[in-house]
């Protein structure tokens, strides 16, 4: 898809093979992946100072830092980033940040693809 040729996504996700999985197939849609296992190694990419177009981030992270505390941080950094959450536990509304989606994990490449482009379609900044 043509959108994706101009974003920079970052995948956050502790688990190895379906980081790698979502990554790739994010990459085959013409987005630039960034990636990053942890939630401390998300807030490293923000502070080294890479435009994120679109977070895509586990909610229960290894270690310290979740999902939940990236995103945060990410929007307070650039109010208008497009965040897709995903989690195998049900979602929890109060912690999303507003205008983001969620998804169950599974998550289905296709499933995500699309939940890229809905974010898309409704952001004034991403045309």
């Amino acid at each position: 898809m043509e959108a994706f040729h101009r974003l920079t996504v970052l995948v956050v996700e502790d688990d190895w093979l379906l980081r790698q999985d979502l990554v790739s197939s994010l990459q085959d849609e013409g987005a630039t992946v960034l990636e990053a296992a942890t939630g401390a190694g998300a807030l490293a990419v923000m502070r080294g100072g890479e435009k994120v177009d679109l977070l895509v981030t586990d909610i229960h992270l290894a270690n310290a830092v979740t999902g939940w505390e990236v995103a945060e941080a990410f929007r307070a950094s650039d109010p208008k980033l497009l965040v897709i959450y995903a989690s195998g536990n049900p979602p929890n509304d109060s912690r999303r940040v507003a205008g983001s989606l969620f998804l169950s994990k599974p998550v289905a490449i296709s499933r995500l693809v699309r939940a890229c482009n809905e974010l898309l379609a409704h952001s004034p900044s991403h045309p």
